[in-house]
């Protein structure tokens, strides 16, 4: 699995990929590219060296350096299909030839600019001087190229006679004779670019492994100039194993925010609240009243993961990841109307698919308010056989809810929800936000608040729907 495989997962997953300040081609590919981590040894890898990256961009003395980097990476092509055509001892042409060059040239500047910052070792390049020097005849050190004078001795007579004759388009002889020299350069031509790919065929790896490389500089940077700028921080992460007799391998975050979400309210002068959260293996039941922010919490769980398993840092101000095989979101409506699928039909699909997966892979499965589109008899017997099964998988389960009496054994958080006293203003459809408390709390009850019809009194609704709806409830 890669990164390019999980980008349509989540809106707020994609909105931090997409705020990742690449700066090449190249590099966009390495990130789509990049492999989800499934073991402590290679994230550790990972975040060993963006952490390394970020000590570098802190330092101010280190950003013109930086800076130097980046305007190198910046002319870095996606020379992917040349470096191909070489692998497979194809001839490839003038403008192959200068991407080639420019490969060799920018690797052997970014290398020497790493090396004062401490960047050498992690950027890893390989030495493409011979490269260079072959398409470098003339010793210009310039990243251009162009077949030189000096690769065949034919080539500056043929030149210089070609120049002369321009000047004679109207002598019919002259335009007899252009042409003959014109096909001559060309055959030369072709056979000096025939020369140097057969002279550059086993280079091809060190060219591929180059390029390779070099994106990944490229995207190492970006990813630490984000976690920086948005305040992210280096996820601890949870070892695979541990002896029986410690504690259990858990998930826990300190201050975990919606990056997304975050922005917006900043943008619009609204309050946001981080939160805090402990999560075993297992199966949790979410409750809260709407509004509460039990879909946002989901999401912000799975963006989290995925970010630490594609090597980044996470949102948070203090995290302890446990790995797992893969994230599963079963969030919003699932309607699939090009499948002919009602939004049941399509959620039941994809549960079925968590269900099988949950049995041979460890997952976070994030699932919100699953059979809320169906009659409330059969969703709460579907919430409750989907419980039974994943609370004895070894994945971690959130599932939120506003079924009451589920009877599941299992643990169970309540976000906090609406409170009055945590604002000083009249309640309103756009400052509701002030009045919600987004933190968790154990809740050890099997039912689940019920505050929509006090929400919908302070929101001033037309009390005969209100009235109506108390007496329904009164009499249930």
């Amino acid at each position: 699995m890669i990164l390019r495989d999980k980008l349509q997962s989540d809106p707020g997953f994609q909105y931090i990929i997409d705020s990742l300040n690449l700066i090449s081609a190249a590099g966009r590919r390495a990130l789509l590219d990049f492999p989800f981590l499934t073991t402590p040894e290679a994230v550790n890898a990972e975040l060993d060296n963006l952490e390394t990256v970020i000590d570098v961009i802190s330092v101010t003395d280190n950003l013109h350096t930086v800076s130097e980097i980046k305007h190198h990476l910046m002319c870095l092509h996606d020379s992917q299909g040349t470096v191909a055509n070489l692998s497979q001892h194809s001839v490839i042409n003038e403008v192959e030839l200068f991407e080639v060059k420019n490969i060799a040239y920018t690797a052997a500047a970014v290398s020497r600019s790493a090396e004062p910052l401490g960047l050498k070792e992690i950027f890893s390049l390989p030495d493409l001087s011979d490269v260079f020097s072959l398409l470098d005849p003339d010793n210009t050190g310039l990243p251009h190229f162009y077949i030189y004078d000096s690769y065949h001795p034919d080539l500056p007579d043929i030149r210089k006679r070609l120049k002369q004759l321009q000047a004679r388009t109207d002598d019919p002889e002259a335009a007899t004779l252009y042409a003959d020299l014109f096909a001559q350069h060309n055959d030369i031509q072709h056979s000096v670019e025939a020369k140097l790919s057969q002279q550059l065929w086993a280079s091809a790896d060190r060219l591929a492994l180059a390029v390779k490389r070099l994106a990944y500089i490229d995207l190492l940077f970006a990813k630490a100039g984000l976690a920086s700028a948005w305040n992210f921080t280096r996820p601890q992460i949870a070892p695979a194993k541990q002896p029986a007799e410690e504690p259990q391998v858990i998930t826990q975050y300190k201050g975990l925010f919606n990056p997304r979400l975050l922005h917006r309210n900043q943008e619009h002068r609204l309050r946001y609240q981080p939160i805090d959260i402990i999560v075993h293996p297992g199966l949790y039941l979410i409750t809260g009243a709407n509004m509460a922010g039990k879909t946002v919490l989901l999401k912000t769980l799975g963006i989290a993961q995925l970010l630490t398993q594609f090597g980044m840092y996470v949102p948070a101000e203090s995290a302890t990841v446990s790995l797992v095989d893969d994230v599963i979101f079963c969030i919003g409506d699932e309607q699939n109307e090009m499948n002919g699928l009602s939004s049941f039909a399509s959620e039941i699909i994809k549960i079925s698919e968590v269900v099988q997966l949950s049995a041979s892979q460890r997952l976070l499965i994030l699932i919100d308010e699953p059979a809320r589109t169906t009659n409330p008899v059969e969703g709460k017997a579907i919430v409750q056989a989907l419980s039974d099964i994943l609370i004895s998988r070894n994945s971690f389960s959130l599932i939120t809810t506003h079924y009451s009496q589920l009877g599941v054994p299992c643990r169970r958080l309540r976000i906090a929800g609406f409170r009055e006293d945590l604002a000083n203003a009249t309640l309103s459809p756009e400052n509701i936000n002030l009045f919600m408390d987004y933190s968790l709390v154990e809740d050890n009850s099997d039912t689940v608040p019920q505050e929509a019809l006090r929400i919908a009194t302070l929101l001033r609704c037309d009390e005969s729907l209100i009235q109506k709806a108390l007496q329904h409830l009164k009499n249930q």
